[in-house]
């Protein structure tokens, strides 16, 4: 289990991470997302005692990182994959590693067969394509054999086949009754390996909570109307918190009012509706409507209205 205590990190005036309290629970693979400079890989680091926080404490199985005796035995972690010696190999970097925890010659050709390695075990890592290099971080990371895994994008860099193996690595270490935190920027992917979320913006936890019960809370969810008199609708729908956007004529997506209100203000004032469809956000949607004033850099759309 990983615990945040309070964590606050602060260089100069820049507050990065400020009061994050959160508990990780083994047997689920918990998504750690935020919008770039929300403050995660600072908290990741704190977590592995990398970063010394300001004020608070973190816990990885009751205890801090640096007070296990054999950390690779109780934490595996990818925060930087291509931190490795370039002239290398595969093979004896895990052996390296290997080695100062008596881990024995056997799990280092485990993990090696574990991320796909093998044929290229004895190749130098500065040949490494970037998705490699990201199977060796991994395999790094589980050389120990680890109750809990803490993984910094672990799908960066790899193929298609990549991402469903690194899915359905991550739901088997959790099945195994494991502690798996792993952050992401691809929310499509989150949505389909997680099982909680952990969001924070500009260093502030703003959600702690299931997939399933952050989606389904989330504002972002969206009414498609279907009416022969739709600016007759949106005059009348028209209010703050509401959003009505049309991709065709007489077909309107709502947001900000449900079903219920729309389907009772449109029939209170005569107005005949051909489809009322409530649908449920993404997770992607949700993210983006919860993290919207968290973002550090927002784009603008070319061609957008000064």
């Amino acid at each position: 289990m990983i615990t945040a205590h309070h964590l606050t990190k602060r260089y100069g005036d820049r507050t990065a991470v400020s009061d994050l309290t959160f508990t990780v629970r083994p047997g689920a693979v918990t998504g750690f997302l935020g919008p770039n400079g929300a403050g995660k890989s600072t908290t990741m680091r704190m977590l592995l005692g990398l970063d010394t926080p300001t004020s608070g404490h973190a816990t990885i199985g009751d205890r801090a990182y640096a007070d296990h005796p054999a950390p690779l035995h109780e934490v595996g972690s990818l925060l930087e994959a291509r931190s490795i010696h370039p002239g290398r190999t595969a093979y004896h970097h895990l052996t390296a590693l290997a080695l100062t925890h008596g881990i024995p010659r056997s799990r280092v050709e485990h993990v090696l067969d574990l991320t796909g390695l093998t044929e290229v075990a004895h190749r130098r890592v500065k040949g490494f394509s970037l998705g490699m290099g990201q199977r060796l971080g991994i395999a790094a990371a589980l050389l120990g054999d680890p109750a809990t895994v803490i993984l910094d994008e672990p799908v960066n860099g790899l193929d298609p086949e990549g991402v469903l193996w690194i899915r359905n690595l991550l739901k088997s270490l959790a099945g195994e009754g494991r502690t798996v935190l792993v952050s992401s920027h691809l929310m499509s992917e989150m949505a389909l390996t997680a099982d909680h979320l952990i969001i924070i913006g500009r260093g502030r936890l703003l959600a702690d909570t299931t997939v399933e019960d952050f989606v389904r809370q989330s504002g972002a969810r969206t009414v498609r109307v279907v009416t022969p008199e739709a600016a007759a609708l949106v005059r009348l729908l028209s209010a703050p918190g509401v959003e009505i956007t049309t991709d065709s004529p007489g077909t309107l997506d709502v947001r900000g009012a449900d079903a219920e209100l729309i389907g009772r203000a449109a029939a209170a004032h005569g107005i005949p509706l051909f489809e009322l469809t409530p649908s449920t956000a993404s997770l992607e949607e949700a993210f983006m409507d919860i993290t919207r004033d968290s973002v550090e850099f927002a784009a603008t759309v070319e061609g957008a209205a000064a």
